[in-house]
């Protein structure tokens, strides 16, 4: 198979959803969607419903994020910093309330 083959294999077929550009928004957004579904809330991508929360997956989410807020510090544009700080205070609020049991 030839590099040619591998990159036509990559390309969706026609008609297929488009998937959007990945930059750090949709790869934090990515992140705290994944932790949503680790704490219930959101159904799960290839099941469709909502799994019974896990709390070890979604406080890992929570530390990825917490761990990239760190690392790029300063390193971010406004609108990066902001969808980090928002998601990352929304998704620890309902950490909270799930792990009370709200």
């Amino acid at each position: 198979m030839s590099a040619d083959d591998q990159d036509e294999e990559a390309l969706p077929p026609s008609g297929a959803i488009e998937i959007p550009p990945l930059d750090f928004a949709t790869f934090i957004m990515s992140v705290l969607g994944s932790a949503f579904v680790h704490l219930g809330d959101a159904p799960d991508p290839e099941s469709g419903k909502a799994a019974p929360p896990n709390l070890l997956l979604a406080r890992q989410d929570i530390d990825l994020l917490a761990l990239l807020q760190e690392k790029t510090r300063g390193n971010l544009t406004g609108e990066e910093e902001r969808v980090l700080s928002q998601g990352l205070y929304d998704v620890r609020l309902r950490y909270v309330e799930v792990a009370k049991g709200k």
